[in-house]
């Protein structure tokens, strides 16, 4: 299997640096970061470590969660999955990511609501990106069925 590599080049304080995240594999993109736009309600442009995370883990649940739906003998029609991860101050120190919420909306043929909510659970299961990261605090998951 393959090893998918990232690069981030920084340069300054915490506090007054900036950096830029490569997607060094692909070759598909590079991306500003900045601790003060991480850590601030609007990221004006700028990406971080938990927007990345949840871009890793929806698209990871969205390729899961196909193969659930066929394992259980659907066929994925329309599916949309969002991610929500918190960065949180962490009581030990520092910062934690605090809340990932995954919502996943859609519908798939030949199955019904709650065969559509099982697979989407196994999926969470399943999914590598929600193994790697079992350590987060709460891990949700939203299921809505439009079929």
């Amino acid at each position: 299997m393959p090893t998918r590599t990232a690069r981030t080049a920084w340069n300054g304080t915490l506090q007054d640096g900036s950096g830029q995240v490569e997607l060094t594999s692909s070759g598909a993109a590079t991306f500003d970061v900045s601790f003060p736009r991480r850590a601030a309600d609007e990221a004006g442009g700028v990406t971080s470590p938990e927007e990345l995370i949840a871009a890793a883990h929806t698209s990871c649940f969205a390729m899961a969660f196909a193969g659930e739906l066929a394992n259980a003998g659907g066929t994925p029609e329309q599916v949309e999955v969002s991610g929500d991860v918190t960065l949180s101050p962490d009581p030990a120190g520092g910062f934690q990511i605090s809340k990932i919420a995954l919502t996943v909306r859609g519908y798939a043929t030949g199955l019904d609501e709650a065969a559509f909510r099982t697979a989407a659970e196994a999926a969470k299961a399943g999914c590598p990106v929600s193994k790697a990261l079992s350590g987060v605090g709460e891990l949700t998951l939203d299921v809505t069925y439009e079929g």
